[in-house]
């Protein structure tokens, strides 16, 4: 009973260790509060010679001590600042460094000169958050009442400062404004202003503007209406830093959209608006998102002979140039409300638009069906899946090859390549929708699966080279697992053709797995079922065409010698996966990764020698060996992770959202690399393209910067990062231009033809 606990235990362990650690894995940007909410900040003099500057630090965030300073302007002879002694903290960035929680009180002592009344304050910090994602350095130039020589009352600058301006107080004289939130420097409208046209307004606050084309629109749950280009009115010509020669708003622009329609019905619709604005010289905004409910009423269906001319459909994420060093302010998908439209809604859709909608979605389906066919079939290919294969190969070659025999054969090792190909993309379903942000090969990232596909790699080594067997046959050593003849044999080698395969992403997979991962459950397992059909495509070829199964070498005794063979693909599969554990938990994990293999390989060949023994306590342990083996696979899994190297090449660095922002300000070409140990891809892509002295000259010649990723483990900055570039795995290749324009993606195969031309156009 104490075994059989400790085996339901240790299962629970291993369900806790796919579920827990991703449970962040879905943390981004969006999730962060504004800067000046996180720290609160209020200056006071309580004398003439001293000043005091206070943070309150909300929880679960924390400010750097050596990133925060304070300069006095003109009028006061400041002394240095006293800091408070911080917490020790091992920075990833920074190394050892003291931090700040709850709340940091500075003060700055110093003389006033005999006449000033206020001083101005440049206090400059930086902080992070606990989710591991840190803002840019902050600046802020206040302005501070001194008291009279008999402490006459003082003015703070504190959160009623801040608010107070943000509701219409201006500034005092001197003083810079501080930023104000997105909502109140940027106002938005909309509503339906007949049935065939909207309005928009943009009305940007005093001293702030508007760029025309940075902004994108679309209408939202309206089949059958669609925007046409907007007719924006002049603007002001502009030249700026990051975009260049731009047209601009400082005033109110009222911006007609006219509609094309399908039909002539009222419609309820959300119109979803995403601009991007600056303070004049301060601070520019991210892109921000508002949306309408509009209720469009009844209009003239467009002719079909207009020509069509939509709306801006996508702005392009904000470059990290336009996020200058000095302060930062974050607003996303922010409400709006439109001015409400007098009309009949009609609620439910036309037969007509449900059609359309309906053909549309079948066209996006049939899409992603060929391409996750295509990208099955390429699969077989890869070399994860080679040793697999050659296995089925030969168990096709062994079974005589009568007509009834390979197309059973073929049909239960498809059976197998699809309940595995259904199986790990429900589960990854299923996860998603609990809030992980999880892709192809998620599994890989867990230690105790990683060594357990090595045990299950060794032992199918161990059965080819004759070491035990399952069956009746006592003469047939070497037909165990997945080269043993029959319905299981078969079925078991599509479900091993699946494990290897997951470490490999073939051309044509990744759209259809991004189909799949936004696509409801049904045609998503639906995609990941023509996915395994694909793999499986060959081999049922093979049992369905005669003339292509007569092309397979007659059975002789010259398989058993190629069985044996095919063990030692095996070894190397189980010596690989052995590696990817020791860089996820340490040469500690590796030793007792090896001495499980020592228990499993004792436990299989007593269970060999005793497997018809009349003692049956023989036999059972023979089982308990074997099971002892996991053991060692629990204790792998108590094991810290282990930290990934730093580059240490010229030109490479580790990837950090904010190091990223750092590197595209100073406008250098940054190609990121998210790789991961457990990716054959990555690493083929490695070694025949990105660890390369014809890569390391092109980003020599270009003044580049290479970031890596290491997706090896759970990390939710890189998860962030792909969900961001909608990928479902890695390896991911992004290129990043000088001009701070958008990222590209590139392929998932690389040549050096590739990077060579990648490299060009971001110079460009």
């Amino acid at each position: 009973m104490t075994l059989i606990r400790t085996l339901f235990a240790f299962l629970a362990v291993s369900l806790l260790a796919v579920v827990a650690p991703a449970a962040s894995a879905a943390i981004t940007q969006d999730d962060l509060l504004p800067v000046d909410e996180a720290f609160v900040l209020t200056a006071t003099a309580p004398a003439r010679d001293r000043i005091e500057i206070r943070w309150k630090i909300t929880d679960g965030y924390y400010l750097y001590r050596h990133r925060t300073s304070v300069e006095a302007g003109a009028g006061f002879a400041a002394q240095p600042l006293q800091l408070p002694k911080g917490k020790a903290y091992r920075d990833e960035f920074f190394g050892d460094v003291e931090t700040y929680r709850g709340e940091l009180i500075a003060t700055l002592p110093g003389q006033p000169a005999p006449d000033a009344d206020s001083i101005t304050l440049k206090i400059k910090y930086q902080g992070c958050a606990d989710a591991g994602i840190c803002y840019p350095p902050q600046t802020r130039t206040v302005k501070v009442a001194l008291p009279a020589a008999a402490g006459e009352a003082f003015v703070p600058l504190g959160a009623g400062a801040l608010t107070g301006g943000l509701l219409g107080q201006r500034p005092q004289a001197g003083m810079d404004a501080l930023p104000l939130p997105a909502e109140q420097a940027f106002g938005f409208e909309a509503i339906a202003f007949n049935g065939n046209e909207l309005l928009l307004r943009f009305t940007p606050a005093r001293g702030y503007y508007v760029y025309r084309d940075r902004t994108s629109m679309a209408l939202e749950s309206a089949a059958g209406v669609s925007l046409q280009a907007p007719r924006w009115p002049a603007g002001k010509a502009h030249r700026d830093e990051h975009f260049g020669d731009v047209t601009v708003y400082f005033e109110q622009a009222e911006v007609p959209v006219p509609l094309r329609r399908e039909h002539a019905k009222a419609v309820q619709a959300t119109l979803r608006v995403t601009f991007q604005g600056c303070q004049t010289d301060g601070i520019c905004y991210p892109p921000m998102t508002r949306r309408v409910t509009l209720s469009i009423p009844a209009g003239a269906a467009t002719p079909a002979s207009t020509p069509d001319v939509p709306a801006p459909a996508a702005v392009a994420p904000l470059p990290a140039t336009a996020i200058p060093d000095d302060a930062t302010v974050s607003a996303a998908d922010t409400p709006a409300t439109a001015a409400p439209i007098a009309a009949d809604v009609e609620r439910t859709r036309p037969p007509e638009e449900v059609l359309a909608r309906n053909q549309r979605g079948a066209t996006s389906l049939l899409a992603a069906l060929a391409l996750a066919l295509f990208g099955g079939l390429i699969l077989n290919l890869m070399p994860c899946v080679l040793p697999i294969l050659s296995l089925k190969a030969l168990s096709l070659a062994d079974s005589g090859r009568s007509g009834g025999q390979a197309r059973r054969s073929a049909l239960w090792y498809t059976a197998g390549v699809l309940v595995s190909f259904v199986a790990v993309g429900a589960l990854a379903i299923a996860l998603r929708a609990a809030g992980q942000a999880l892709g192809w090969g998620f599994q890989l990232q867990q230690p105790w699966v990683v060594g357990l596909l090595a045990y299950v790699m060794f032992a199918v080594g161990l059965s080819l080279s004759g070491v035990f067997a399952i069956g009746h046959r006592l003469a047939g050593a070497g037909h165990g697992l997945a080269s043993r003849s029959g319905a299981a044999g078969d079925f078991f080698t599509g479900v091993l053709a699946v494990v290897v395969a997951s470490p490999c992403t073939a051309p044509f997979m990744g759209v259809a797995l991004a189909y799949a991962f936004t696509a409801p459950t049904p045609l998503a397992l639906l995609v990941f079922a023509v996915l395994g059909l694909g793999l499986a495509l060959p081999f049922l070829l093979i049992g369905f065409v005669p003339a292509l199964a007569n092309r397979l070498p007659k059975p002789g005794a010259w398989m058993e010698t190629l069985k044996q063979v095919l063990a030692f693909p095996m070894y190397l599969t189980s010596v690989w996966l052995l590696w990817v554990l020791g860089n996820q938990r340490g040469i500690d994990a590796v030793g007792l990764a090896l001495a499980g293999l020592v228990l499993l390989a004792l436990g299989l060949w007593w269970f060999q020698r005793v497997r018809f023994a009349a003692a049956p306590l023989q036999r059972v342990s023979a089982l308990v060996l074997t099971v002892a083996a996991l053991v060692p696979l629990a204790m792998v899994h108590r094991l810290p992770a282990e930290a990934a190297a730093a580059p240490t090449a010229d030109g490479h660095v580790t990837y950090s959202a904010e190091r990223l922002a750092a590197l595209r300000a100073e406008r250098r070409i940054v190609f990121v690399d998210m790789t991961a140990d457990w990716c054959v891809t990555c690493k083929a892509n490695e070694k025949a393209v990105l660890n390369t002295d014809a890569f390391r000259d092109l980003l020599a010649e270009h003044d580049a910067v290479m970031m890596t990723g290491d997706w090896t483990n759970v990390d939710p900055a890189i998860t962030a990062f792909l969900e961001q570039h909608k990928a479902v795995g890695v390896p991911l290749y992004v290129m990043y231009p000088r001009n701070g324009g958008e990222g590209e993606v590139l392929p998932t195969v690389l040549t050096h033809d590739t990077m060579r031309q990648a490299f060009e156009r971001a110079a460009r």
